[in-house]
């Protein structure tokens, strides 16, 4: 059983972390190329029609088609952090309603890296909208099948 834990990272912050039988970098790598973000996703909104480099960096753009509530429509991203570091590695991206999506990777012991998955809504157009759609609790469970998901894919 793959162990999910809930992280403190304020208000208006989701936040779940899992250990990963894989060195940070070859993660790091999946998450920074947004054509395998539907390889990720456990949340079943995101879908393999992607726009965009090969591989993000600080101010890149792309846009995947997602799909909710039987409804498809597409986002366009911005990378509003990337760090490549030996020790840390971090990948985050802005939502054009204002919210962001957050990754750390940090090895560690070699080939086991510790991966946190937020989702910061603080910083969106219309947090309280949001909260009424029930979407801090929608994205919590999303976040812990994506963590689930990827951890057994490296077990």
């Amino acid at each position: 059983m793959v162990a999910i834990r809930t992280l403190d990272k304020g208000k208006r912050v989701i936040a779940r972390q899992t250990e990963v039988n894989a060195p940070a970098d070859e993660l790091f790598a999946v998450v920074a190329d947004p054509h395998r973000h539907g390889e990720l996703d456990g949340s079943g909104t995101v879908k393999d029609t992607v726009k965009g480099p090969e591989r993000l960096e600080l101010g890149s753009k792309f846009s995947v088609g997602m799909k909710q509530y039987g409804v498809p429509y597409r986002i366009t991203s911005t990378v509003t952090d990337f760090v490549d570091g030996d020790t840390t590695k971090v990948i985050e991206w802005k939502h054009p309603m204002g919210h962001t999506w957050r990754w750390e990777f940090q090895e560690s012991r070699p080939g086991v890296t510790t991966v946190t998955e937020a989702f910061r809504y603080g910083t969106a157009k219309a947090p309280k909208l949001l909260e009424i759609l029930k979407m801090p609790q929608q994205n919590a469970q999303g976040i812990t099948s994506t963590l689930e998901k990827l951890a057994k894919k490296y077990s």
